[in-house]
C-alpha cells in the first residue's frame, strides 16, 4: 500500500479545501499532475479561482510561485531571463526569469505570441532553461499552471497542437453550485483564508511520493486497455488527429500517480476510466472547436472500450 501518497493527498487536499471550497477533484487532478510530473491548462472564465489555487498550491507545499501576466508584447526573454552587463564585475551576470520557480502561473497564455509561448515550451519538457548557450537546470518540483478564457478570443494566439500536447492535462474550474457559493461567500466574509495558509507537505515528500508513483504496478490488460483506447481514437471517422504515443503515456503515468495518491501500489481500470478525458481530450483533432464536444467524444470511446477483469496486484 502506498500510505505516503495517500497522506501527501490528504493534507494538500484538506488545506487547499480552506481556500478552495468544492473542487476537491479538481484539486485531486492537479495533485496527480505534479506527482506525475506533468503541467495543466486551466481553461475558465476568469474569476473561478485559478489564481487561488495555484497559489494555495504553492503556499500547502512550501515551494517558490511566480505568476506571469501573458501579453502581446511580452518576450522569451521576459519568461527565462537574460545575461546583463555588470560594471562592477565587468562581465554578465544572469538575470533570472519568473520560470526559476516551483510553481509558475502562466496567466492568459494564448495572449502572447507564438514565439513567445515557444519560450516555456523547454522548460516544460526538459525541466531546463537556455539562454545564451548556457543550459541552466529548474529546480524540482516544477510545475506550470497555464490558463486561457475559453470564451474571449480577441486579441488571442490559439496554442498549437504541438504546444497543447505538452500539457499533461486540460482541466476547468467550472462555476460554484448555489450551495458552494454560499460557503464560499462566509469564507472570505473577514478574510482572505489564503493568507492564514501554512505548509503542509515539504519537497522532500513531493520527491519521495513521485518515487512511489514510479514503482507502482501496472499489468499488461491495463496497457492493452490504454492503447485500445488511443487506437480507437486513430481509426474514428471524423477524427483528423488522434490520440499519440505521447498521449499513452500520458495517461499511464497520471494512472500511476493517481493510484499513488489512492493508496494504491497497482493501477485498476478505474483509474484510467477517472483521467481519460482530462488527459485526451486536448489531443484530439476534429471538425468541432468546443472543448465540450472533444470531451463528449473521450466519453464516448471510453464506454465502448471493454474493461479488463483479473486481479490487477502483482
Amino acid at each position: 500500500m502506498s500510505t505516503k501518497g495517500r497522506q501527501l493527498s490528504d493534507k494538500v487536499m484538506g488545506n487547499v479545501g480552506k481556500v478552495i471550497i468544492g473542487k476537491e477533484k479538481v484539486v485531486c487532478n492537479v495533485l496527480t499532475a505534479i506527482v506525475a510530473g506533468g503541467h495543466i491548462l486551466l481553461e475558465d472564465v476568469p474569476g473561478t479561482g485559478k489564481t487561488k489555487l495555484a497559489k494555495a498550491l504553492a503556499k500547502s507545499m512550501d515551494v517558490s510561485f511566480a505568476r506571469i501576466q501573458f501579453t502581446p508584447d511580452l518576450l522569451p526573454t521576459d519568461i527565462t531571463g537574460l545575461n546583463v552587463y555588470d560594471r562592477e564585475s565587468n562581465g554578465f551576470v544572469l538575470r533570472k526569469g519568473p520560470v526559476f520557480t516551483n510553481i509558475l502561473l502562466a496567466d492568459e497564455i494564448n495572449r502572447a505570441t507564438p514565439r513567445t509561448q515557444s519560450g516555456l515550451l523547454e522548460c516544460m519538457e526538459e525541466k531546463q532553461v537556455s539562454i545564451d548557450g548556457t543550459t541552466y537546470s529548474l529546480e524540482e518540483p516544477f510545475f506550470v499552471i497555464a490558463t486561457q478564457n475559453p470564451i474571449e478570443t480577441t486579441g488571442t494566439f490559439v496554442l498549437p497542437e504541438a504546444q497543447l500536447d505538452r500539457f499533461l492535462m486540460r482541466l476547468s474550474m467550472g462555476l460554484p453550485g448555489k450551495e458552494e457559493e454560499v460557503s464560499i461567500l462566509a469564507c472570505y466574509d473577514k478574510a482572505d483564508p489564503l493568507e492564514e495558509l501554512q505548509a503542509v507537505v515539504t519537497p522532500q515528500e513531493i520527491a519521495e511520493v513521485r518515487k512511489e508513483a514510479e514503482a507502482v504496478y501496472v499489468s499488461r490488460s491495463i496497457f492493452e486497455y490504454i492503447v485500445e483506447i488511443a487506437a480507437k481514437t486513430r481509426t474514428d471517422e471524423g477524427v483528423i488527429s488522434g490520440v499519440s504515443p505521447r498521449g499513452s503515456l500520458a495517461l499511464l503515468r497520471s494512472a500511476k500517480a493517481y493510484a499513488t495518491l489512492q493508496g494504491r501500489d497497482y493501477v485498476v481500470p478505474d483509474d484510467v476510466k477517472e483521467l481519460a478525458v482530462p488527459v485526451l481530450a486536448h489531443r484530439i483533432v476534429h471538425g468541432y472547436t468546443q472543448a465540450v464536444q472533444s470531451e463528449r467524444y473521450i466519453e464516448e470511446v471510453i464506454k465502448g472500450i471493454a474493461v479488463p477483469t483479473e486481479d490487477f496486484q502483482k
